[in-house]
């Protein structure tokens, strides 16, 4: 799987701010054509899209794009604009059934096959935006063999519920780790919420923190200063590195003599915990890869 720690929105509308975005360090360059669009210039933000799709991609940057829903009646336009060799997948704004996703998936599967690309090549990230996503969260997360993260979009989840956002996160905390657990039972990366507070990094890194302890991969930003934060924050320490290299390490030695734990540093180490270790190792290694 790509990495898919920090992606952030680029108004489909607004050619200046795309071409900014060439330089943005992101995993993925997300071009909007949903709510930072006014419904006045969606068709012209198709076409805006499509012209800068290529230059993007040419950068080096993997590129997405946020498609309408459904019932705005713009999504099957929207997708015929942008699918081809450069886009390596989109969103789906307010998913809500399963049926929702397959007919997105439906939609796809022409266009990308008109496009000379091979099947299954555009991928999907559905957002979970309602209460009723919500509670079908891990049937969304496996609507398609194309869905490669699920993301939580908190501002539409308390509208929809009726209750207000607050600092403290409270009235989301349910829903906000259903969706991380509905992704992980699926086996795809989950996306958290965007921090709308683009001028307060030190609240971020703290909101960034429980979003990793409820199991999330990576997060949406709406603004160029939080990629930094976002790339930092969910790849692994230097500190985390160095001890997981040591656990595999003695790991290694312990089964070397036939044992199946040990114990390091006054812990006992088991197979989760060598498990872990290995994966964090391998997620470093991706980084390290994909940053040059």
């Amino acid at each position: 799987m790509d990495l898919l720690r920090s992606l952030i929105f680029v108004p489909g509308n607004r050619a200046n701010m795309l071409e900014r975005a060439i330089d943005f360090k992101a995993d993925v360059i997300m071009v909007d054509l949903e709510d930072s669009v006014p419904p006045g210039e969606k068709a012209a933000a198709r076409e805006v899209a499509r012209e800068w799709l290529p230059k993007l991609a040419a950068k080096g940057r993997r590129v997405m794009v946020r498609v309408n829903s459904l019932d705005t009646g713009l999504t099957q336009a929207e997708l015929a604009a942008v699918i081809g060799p450069h886009l390596a997948g989109i969103s789906v704004g307010k998913a809500e059934t399963v049926w929702d996703l397959r007919d997105v998936d439906h939609i796809i599967g022409p266009l990308e096959a008109a496009a000379g690309l091979p099947p299954g090549q555009i991928k999907m990230i559905p957002w979970i935006e309602n209460a009723r996503a919500v509670l079908t969260a891990y049937q969304l997360a496996t609507a398609s063999p194309r869905i490669e993260a699920i993301a939580f979009g908190a501002e539409d989840y308390t509208d929809d519920m009726g209750v207000q956002r607050t600092d403290t996160s409270e009235e989301i905390y349910f829903a906000r780790a259903t969706v991380a657990v509905a992704a992980r039972a699926a086996r795809i990366g989950s996306l958290d919420t965007p921090f709308v507070g683009f001028r307060d990094p030190d609240g971020f890194r703290k909101d960034i923190e429980t979003s990793r302890r409820l199991g999330y991969t990576g997060r949406f930003a709406i603004h160029p200063s939080q990629i930094e934060i976002i790339n930092e924050m969910f790849g692994p320490s230097v500190e985390e590195v160095g001890y997981a290299r040591r656990v595999v390490e003695a790991w290694d030695e312990a089964e070397a003599q036939g044992r199946g734990s040990l114990s390091l540093d006054g812990r006992m180490i088991d197979v989760p915990v060598v498990k872990r270790a290995q994966n964090l190792l391998a997620l470093a290694e991706r980084i390290q890869q994909a940053d040059g």
